[in-house]
């Protein structure tokens, strides 16, 4: 019996871990994305172009950038989950 609950404390220490890591790596995303897509497109100046108006940029910026945010929440979510499954069996 007391072995469940050793496997299911270790189970909350993946879930908070996982969940910590998670967090720093969506923060990090977000700073580090759109540096990236900046440097993709190098003639094309995004931050000017929004504030200009430019409303194709802009969106399109905005859904490069939040498709991959949640593409990552979605791989950190799956790793979290593994943890789980790894401690309880």
């Amino acid at each position: 019996m007391s072995e469940i609950y050793v496997d299911m404390g270790w189970a909350v220490i993946f879930i908070v871990v996982g969940g910590i890591i998670g967090i720093l790596l969506i923060l990090a995303a977000t700073m580090l994305i759109p540096r990236i897509l900046s440097r993709l497109t190098p003639n094309l100046n995004e931050d000017k172009e929004i504030a200009r108006g430019n409303r194709a940029v802009a969106e399109y910026f905005g859904r490069v950038v939040g498709a991959t945010i949640i593409a990552i929440g979605i791989v950190i979510a799956a790793a979290i989950l593994g943890g789980i499954v790894a401690a309880l069996f």
